[in-house]
């Protein structure tokens, strides 16, 4: 862990909670009231404290405003193997501007005051290191509605899946191409929210064309048992964000995203990008 990472753990536990939430799925309601209008979800990610810590909130803000219905805000790591370049860079820009995980909880409370849904991605360390329960605490009650854990499977987030169950957040966990009808099956029962599921193997970030698996895979979710799911990693024009919402229940894109930043700081670039991706995929259907 960097020095930055190491600050974020500082902190005990908060006491045990009583019982268990019953808040319903803030996430399932907004795909629920997509669904309703016949449009699939438009999920966009950015890294918090990218560029900086006060300007990403201003960011998040540009993403609701131009039509991000659900925002995965991301935990910049200093080891992101998940990620690709675009991603790695903007992380790695946000760490070097003092990026800490307590303030994540400003751009989760700017999202939701926004209107939109707000989730944060990040690698199970961090979520570790700063506290199970002290982290789903404080996450709920800054407004937040789940969490994507790109690097916990479900057999080993025991610890998770009862901190969540305590304060009503979801839980969202990955599945790819390679996932067999056990592992989806799996995946399916301890999901709250959506499945992610991976458009390709590999990496994050933009391509020119998807696979053919996505749709194969999104019916195989289904099949397993998975109310929701939001296909993701690739994603990056209108016309791809069309193509995947004609059959997911949303539509995940990050590195295109980030790159308008890393273009623009000044996040014309990113309204404008954002703008067009929402009116692909909200349109998808119609």
């Amino acid at each position: 862990m960097t020095e930055n990472e190491a600050t974020m753990t500082n902190g005990a536990n908060p006491p045990q909670p009583k019982g268990f939430a019953s808040r319903p799925s803030i996430t399932e309601g907004r795909i629920a009231e997509l669904r309703a209008k016949n449009e699939p979800a438009f999920v966009g990610y950015l890294p918090y404290g990218f560029p900086t810590p006060a300007t990403s909130l201003d960011a998040f803000r540009t993403l609701v405003d131009n039509g991000v219905d659900i925002v995965e805000i991301g935990l910049p790591y200093s080891d992101p193997v998940m990620d690709g370049p675009v991603i790695q860079k903007a992380s790695g820009i946000a760490l070097r501007a003092g990026e800490k995980i307590a303030g994540v909880f400003d751009a989760v409370e700017t999202v939701a005051k926004a209107g939109g849904v707000p989730l944060i991605m990040g690698y199970w360390n961090l979520i570790f290191h700063y506290g199970v329960l002290r982290f789903a605490r404080d996450f709920a009650n800054a407004g937040g509605a789940g969490l994507v854990t790109a690097d916990l499977i479900p057999d080993e987030a025991g610890e998770w899946i009862e901190a969540s169950d305590r304060y009503g957040l979801d839980r969202i966990f990955l599945v790819s191409p390679a996932s067999t009808d056990e592992r989806l099956k799996v995946v399916a029962r301890n999901t709250r929210g959506f499945v992610y599921a991976s458009a390709r193997m590999g990496v994050t970030g933009e391509r020119a064309s998807l696979d053919q698996t996505p749709e194969r895979l999104v019916e195989r979710t289904r099949e397993a048992g998975a109310p929701n799911v939001c296909v993701g990693i690739g994603v990056s024009t209108p016309e791809q964000g069309a193509e995947i919402g004609k059959y997911a229940d949303g539509v995940i894109v990050g590195s295109a995203l980030v790159h308008s930043v890393l273009d623009d700081p000044g996040f014309a670039k990113l309204a404008t990008v954002t703008a067009g991706l929402a009116d692909g995929i909200h349109n998808a259907r119609k």
